[in-house]
C-alpha cells in the first residue's frame, strides 16, 4: 500500500501538473509577445521617423546601417546569449548569475570589437552612409548589452522584467527622437535609437544586480564552444545574406530600394513583432517540453510554425485592403514603392514563420549541426533569389526571389527536425553537448 509520503514523492517526480504547467508556459509566451511589442514599438517609431522625415535615399542610409547592427546583433547572440538560453533555462539562481555575468560580458565585449571596426569603416567611407556605420559602431554596446539582458531574463522564467526594460528603452526614445527630428539627419536617428538603448542597457544593470563580466568571456567561449561557433556561424549566415542581399540591392537597382524594401517590412512590423516575441521563449519552452514530454517536441514545433504562417498571411491580406491614403500617411513617400511588395514580403514571412518552428526544436534538442546545414541552405538561397530577382525585375522581383527560397528553405529545416526527433527517440539518454 502506497503511503501518502511516497504518493508525494511520485507526484513531485512526475512534474508539476499538465495544467499547472500549462499555464506557466502561457504565462511565459505572453510575456514574450509583450516583451517584443514594447520592442518592435520603439524599432517601428524609428523606422517610421526616418521614412517620413529624410525620405527614400536617406531612409536606404539608415537602413544600410539597420541591417549591419542585425549582423553584429547575431554574432552577439550566437557567442553570448543563444548558449545561455539552451543550458541556463530555468536552472537554480546560484548556476544563472553568474552564467548571465559572462553572457552580458561577452555581448559587451562584441559590441565594443565590433563598434570600433564600424567606426573607422564610417570615417574612411564618408558621406550619409559612412556618417551612419560611424555612430552605429558608438552604440553597438549599449544596444547589444540591452538586448543580452532580455534572454537573460527570459532564461530565468522572468519575462516581464525584459518588458520592463523595453519599455525604459521606449520611454528615454521619445525625447530622443523629437530632438532628432529637430535635428534632422541620419546621425541623429541613429544616436537616438541607440543613446536610449544603452540607458535601457544601465537599468538592466539594476534589474538584475549583476555586472556584466568582460575579464569572463574567454572563459565563456571555451566553455561554450561546442554551440557558440555553430550558433554564430548560423546567425551570421542569416543576418549576413540578408546584408548582402541590401548592398546588392543597393548596387544593383539603387539605395531608394533598399529604403522600398524596408519599408515594406515596417508593413509586416506589428506581425514580425509577433514572430519575434514567440522567438524569445520558443527554444526555452521547446527545452522544457523535451525534458518533460519529448514525444510532444514535434507537435509543439508544428502548432508553433503553422500558427506562425496562418498570421502572416491574414495580416499581410489586411495590408491589401488598406487605401493608399492612409498608407501615404503612415510612410509618407515610401508608401508607394513599398505597397507593390506586400504580397511577396507577406508570404516571405510565412515561410519564415514556419521555418522558425523547426529551429525551435531543433536547437531545444542541442542538433547545433543540423541547424548550421539548414540555416547555410537557406541563407544562399535567400541571397541568390534575392539579387537573381533583383537583376532580372528590380526591386519586386528581389522581393519574389526571396519569397520562393524562404518557402522553399522552410521544407529543409522540416525534414532535418523530423530526422533529430527520430535520432533522439532512438537514443534519448544523451549528451546535450554535440561533437
Amino acid at each position: 500500500m502506497t503511503t501518502e509520503g511516497e504518493k508525494a514523492t511520485v507526484a513531485a517526480a512526475a512534474g508539476p501538473a499538465p495544467k499547472t504547467a500549462k499555464r506557466a508556459m502561457v504565462g511565459r509566451l505572453s510575456w514574450g509577445l509583450a516583451d517584443q511589442a514594447a520592442s518592435s514599438m520603439s524599432n517601428f517609431a524609428v523606422g517610421i521617423y526616418v521614412a517620413r522625415s529624410l525620405g527614400p535615399a536617406a531612409f536606404g542610409a539608415f537602413s544600410l546601417a539597420w541591417v549591419t547592427y542585425g549582423v553584429v546583433l547575431n554574432v552577439s547572440r550566437g557567442l553570448a546569449t543563444d548558449p545561455l538560453v539552451v543550458r541556463f533555462s530555468g536552472v537554480p539562481e546560484a548556476a544563472w548569475r553568474p552564467a548571465v555575468a559572462r553572457s552580458a560580458g561577452t555581448a559587451l565585449g562584441v559590441g565594443t570589437i565590433i563598434g570600433a571596426a564600424c567606426l573607422l569603416v564610417g570615417l574612411a567611407l564618408g558621406g550619409s552612409v559612412g556618417a551612419a556605420f560611424a555612430v552605429l559602431g558608438v552604440v553597438l554596446p549599449g544596444l547589444l548589452l540591452q538586448d543580452a539582458w532580455r534572454f537573460a531574463f527570459f532564461a530565468a522564467g522572468t519575462g516581464q522584467k525584459a518588458f520592463v526594460n523595453d519599455l525604459v528603452w521606449g520611454v528615454a526614445l521619445v525625447p530622443a527622437l523629437v530632438v532628432a527630428a529637430h535635428v534632422g539627419s541620419v546621425v541623429a536617428f541613429v544616436l537616438a535609437w541607440g543613446a536610449s538603448a544603452a540607458v535601457a542597457a544601465g537599468y538592466g544593470c539594476l534589474q538584475s544586480g549583476i555586472r556584466p563580466h568582460l575579464s569572463g568571456a574567454r572563459g565563456w567561449l571555451r566553455e561554450q564552444r561546442d554551440l557558440g561557433y555553430r550558433y554564430l556561424v548560423e546567425n551570421v549566415s542569416l543576418s549576413g545574406a540578408s546584408q548582402l542581399r541590401a548592398y546588392g540591392l543597393g548596387a544593383i537597382v539603387g539605395v531608394s530600394a533598399v529604403g522600398t524594401v524596408r519599408g515594406a517590412e515596417l508593413l509586416l512590423g506589428p506581425f514580425l513583432a509577433v514572430l519575434m516575441g514567440l522567438s524569445l521563449v520558443t527554444v526555452t519552452e521547446a527545452a522544457r517540453v523535451l525534458r518533460r514530454a519529448p514525444h510532444r517536441l514535434g507537435t509543439f514545433c508544428l502548432l508553433l510554425g503553422g500558427g506562425q504562417a496562418v498570421g502572416a498571411v491574414l495580416w499581410g491580406g489586411a495590408l491589401l485592403l488598406v487605401p493608399d491614403r492612409l498608407g501615404g500617411l503612415v510612410l509618407g513617400g515610401v508608401w508607394h514603392t513599398a505597397s507593390q511588395l506586400i504580397v511577396p514580403v507577406t508570404l516571405s514571412v510565412a515561410g519564415a514563420g514556419l521555418g522558425t518552428g523547426a529551429a525551435a526544436g531543433l536547437r531545444a534538442l542541442g542538433a547545433a549541426r543540423r541547424s548550421l546545414r539548414c540555416q547555410l541552405f537557406a541563407s544562399a538561397c535567400y541571397v541568390s533569389g534575392g539579387l537573381g530577382g533583383a537583376a532580372a525585375g528590380g526591386t519586386v522581383g528581389s522581393a519574389w526571389g526571396v519569397a520562393a527560397a524562404t518557402v522553399g528553405s522552410s521544407t529543409v529545416w522540416w525534414l532535418e527536425l523530423r530526422s533529430a526527433l527520430r535520432a533522439h527517440h532512438q537514443d534519448p539518454i544523451r549528451e546535450v553537448r554535440t561533437p
